[in-house]
C-alpha cells in the first residue's frame, strides 16, 4: 500500500461513502450500487480504485462479488498521522 494511492482513493466523496457503508459489514457490489444514482460501471470503477489502494477486499461467491473494508490500511495510516499530533503543551 502506498500513501499516494490511499489518499487519492480517499479524496473522492463517493469512495468515502462506500467505505462508510462497509463499516457495517460485507456488501455485494449490487447492494452498494443501489445506494447511488450513478451507473453500475461508475460504481465498479470506484470499487476498483478502493481495491487498488488496498482499502477493500474483494471476495467472489457464485455470481456475486462482495466487498469488505480493510482496517489494517486505516490502522497504518493512523499510525503515520499520529506522529504529527505534537505535544499538547506546545504553543
Amino acid at each position: 500500500m502506498g500513501f499516494a494511492e490511499t489518499f487519492k482513493a480517499l479524496s473522492d466523496p463517493v469512495r468515502r461513502e462506500i467505505l462508510e457503508m462497509l463499516k457495517g459489514g460485507r456488501m455485494s457490489a449490487g447492494d452498494i450500487a443501489k445506494h447511488f444514482d450513478i451507473s453500475g460501471a461508475t460504481v465498479s470503477y470506484h470499487l476498483s480504485q478502493l481495491k487498488k489502494a488496498g482499502l477493500v477486499f474483494e471476495t467472489k461467491h457464485k455470481n456475486y462479488i462482495y466487498y469488505d473494508i480493510n482496517t489494517s490500511v486505516f490502522e497504518e495510516l493512523m499510525m503515520w498521522l499520529v506522529q504529527f499530533g505534537g505535544d499538547k503543551h506546545e504553543i
